[in-house]
């Protein structure tokens, strides 16, 4: 196949792209360049995509004996991921730029140009599992159905972040190192092949907030929006820069003027864009079992084939943060005002989760199988 491997410049894409190679694929590299700032350079364990990430990724292709090219995508980079970021939290929302970042970038504006460029397949360097496999549908046909799983290493999984691609978009992605357990073989493969990334520190936190002061960004970018902090019978207990900067769940960072009247921790309850205030309560007020999502995207081989009660409901889990713990639930596929299922609606049946946000996507899973994804609308306690 001829596959166009994505390389960030980290150890992960760059074992990736090698494997490719060594399976016979037809291979070229490619670099995307999402900042604006050609001259950013990376701080430390911070950001990506920054000028030494572009040299480490040609490094590593000339190693290979592969083409290499860079992408400049940073505008759309900055029109879907960034605006996105910005007009979440301005709602009074949390959202999840890894996620929107796989979405239009990596599976969207890459993988669409590479397709039209006569590529076969995308490769990467997620953590996450493909697996094939063989359905019988109600009319006892066959059907052979591309599945995406969690990855063996729990400590990298990124099917979480990778659920929304949907099932079109992983019929044409590839990953190759979706067999690793563990972060130190992948280390050790790309030592083994002589390239250079083998030792580089991972990137974390959000990339184009390289030195991970997210209220810090926002503030340079929305402006600073003063107003009240209000407890839950609507008495002023401190002042605010901005409501965008606050979501659901959040201790730290308050700055409120007394403590409470029980002397008990308070939390963010509540976001309220329309007033600018933020509402803060006590812990258990985060505890939802019902939870809301629209944008649903399925993979196939779920609806239409998972055993489900007369109303439509089929047990499984979910798990709304990266790498949060996944719980038992039910959920069910909703129409919309479309035939398709655009909305997903969950019921906890073990015990609540704290801090749930509008916003944050919701990960369905049989397993290590992902069944289906969603965009936290409403989350409360029955």
């Amino acid at each position: 196949m001829k596959v166009l491997a994505a390389m960030s410049g980290g150890v992960d894409s760059a074992v990736a792209a090698a494997l490719a190679v060594e399976a016979g694929h037809d291979v070229v590299g490619v670099h995307m360049a999402l900042s604006r700032n050609r001259d950013r350079f990376r701080n430390s364990s911070r950001g990506c995509c920054s000028i030494e990430d572009a040299g480490d990724a040609r490094r590593a292709a000339d190693m290979l004996g592969i083409p290499y090219y860079v992408w400049d995508l940073s505008e759309t980079f900055e029109e879907t991921v960034v605006a996105d970021f910005l007009s979440e939290y301005e709602a009074g929302r949390t959202p999840n730029p890894c996620v929107r970042c796989n979405e239009h970038i990596k599976f969207e504006a890459l993988l669409d140009k590479a397709t039209a460029l006569g590529f076969d397949a995308v490769a990467t360097g997620h953590y996450a599992r493909i697996e094939m496999t063989t359905t019988t549908g109600p009319d006892g046909a066959d059907t052979l159905t591309r599945e995406l799983h969690r990855s063996p290493n729990d400590a990298k999984d990124q099917s979480y972040v990778l659920a929304v691609m949907g099932p079109e978009r992983l019929a044409r992605a590839m990953f190759p190192l979706g067999g690793y357990a563990s972060k130190d073989e992948v280390r050790a493969e790309a030592a083994a092949r002589g390239l250079s990334v083998s030792a580089k520190p991972d990137s974390y936190d959000i990339c184009f907030v390289a030195d991970g002061d997210t209220r810090g960004f926002l503030r340079d970018r929305l402006g600073s929006r003063p107003g009240a902090v209000v407890d839950t019978s609507g008495e002023v207990v401190g002042e605010h820069d901005g409501a965008y900067a606050f979501t659901v769940g959040q201790r730290k960072g308050l700055a409120l003027g007394r403590p409470a009247a029980d002397g008990r921790a308070r939390y963010v309850v509540d976001v309220q864009t329309s007033t600018n205030t933020v509402v803060v309560g006590p812990a258990e007020l985060l505890s939802v079992n019902r939870i809301e999502g629209d944008k649903a995207i399925w993979f196939d081989g779920v609806l239409g084939r998972i055993a489900t009660d007369a109303d439509g409901w089929f047990d499984t889990e979910i798990q709304i943060r990266a790498h949060g713990a996944p719980v038992p639930a039910r959920i069910r596929a909703k129409h919309a005002s479309t035939a398709a299922p655009s909305e997903m609606e969950i019921e906890l049946t073990g015990t609540p989760l704290r801090g749930v946000a509008a916003g944050q996507s919701v990960v369905a899973y049989a397993g290590t199988r992902v069944l289906g994804q969603a965009t936290v609308t409403h989350a409360r306690r029955a």
